[in-house]
């Protein structure tokens, strides 16, 4: 219970400004194509690059797929890498429901059979943890290898005192109140979590800001992520049918955490679900791991992957 209250109190508490600003590119090389699949009810905005063995990145709340470009740009010189927007969020359509994370692993099962690709490596952050962990878990013969990063996944280990802890007050937000208490603010709202869960919040620059407080502007699109967190009760039960019926993951899964955030709680966390479970810390870095440490990140997903080859 110790342990579980530092390591939730560090991920919101670390707010240290540094002196100077990080900028992070947002912007994928040409060599990219753009697309929107139409899938499961919705339609899905994706990038792709590369050729070779196929990688999904899935991002998380407060960002887009825009947060891969350093470690898409690198996959992507000698892999086939798939970047789209999660439901709702983003680029992608803003449907009104299907916000659940079982439903979202239907949206990456669409997306891959729409571009002829079968088995995949995947990486993800945040919400894109859960949506990623029910992709595995629904097509363990899809999925290789599994890198899930700083963010728990419901109904998996210590979800309940999670859920308890009232700095995390944002997973119960929602409702059509609370989108017109937003509506116009967003940057505000946003700039509370790119804050607070950063060790260093000047690394989430000025520039990504705009950049995502401009898309979540867009309309339906504080109604989507409003959903995606409304949605965590069904995700907890659907996760926990699955674990109490035998299974777990059997796949290679890194669980890393940032060094002032989740740090090693993250494989402690994912080896109540996987049997082969490695662990990683991302250093100097809180939540925001591609805009705090963007280079280490990096080397730790990349050195993982390529295990394989």
């Amino acid at each position: 219970m110790k342990t579980l209250s530092r390591w939730l109190a560090a991920a919101v508490f670390a707010v240290t400004f540094a002196s100077t600003a990080h900028a992070q590119s947002l912007d994928y090389p040409k060599t990219f194509t753009l697309r929107d699949v139409a899938v499961n009810g919705t339609t899905i905005h994706v990038r792709q690059a590369g050729t070779g063995p196929a990688v999904v990145l899935l991002h998380g709340y407060g960002e887009t797929g825009d947060m891969w470009v350093p470690l898409a740009t690198e996959l992507a010189r000698d892999r086939t890498v798939i970047v789209p927007d999660l439901r709702g969020l983003g680029r992608s359509a803003k449907p009104k429901a299907g916000f659940d994370k079982m439903t979202q692993a239907g949206d990456v099962s669409g997306v891959l059979d729409a571009l002829k690709i079968d088995k995949v490596d995947v990486v993800a952050h945040d919400i894109g943890n859960m949506v990623a962990f029910a992709f595995a878990a629904k097509n363990p013969q899809r999925v290789g290898r599994l890198v899930l990063i700083d963010a728990p996944v419901p109904g998996v280990g210590p979800w309940d005192e999670v859920l308890k802890n009232p700095l995390l007050w944002h997973f119960r937000f929602g409702g059509p109140d609370m989108e017109r208490l937003v509506a116009g603010r967003e940057r505000i709202y946003l700039d509370r979590f790119w804050n607070e869960f950063s060790a260093t919040p000047a690394r989430f620059g000025e520039p990504a800001r705009q950049h995502y407080a401009k898309l979540y502007a867009l309309p339906g699109a504080m109604h989507s992520g409003f959903a995606q967190f409304a949605a965590f009760d069904q995700d907890a039960i659907d996760n926990r049918a699955w674990l109490a019926a035998g299974n777990q993951l059997k796949m290679p899964v890194l669980a890393l955490g940032g060094e002032k955030s989740f740090g090693l709680m993250m494989a402690a966390v994912m080896r109540n679900a996987a049997s082969d479970v490695r662990e990683g810390v991302v250093p100097d870095s809180g939540h925001w791991i591609m805009e705090e440490n963007p280079q280490a990140t990096v080397a730790l997903v990349t050195g993982f992957l390529g295990e394989a080859r």
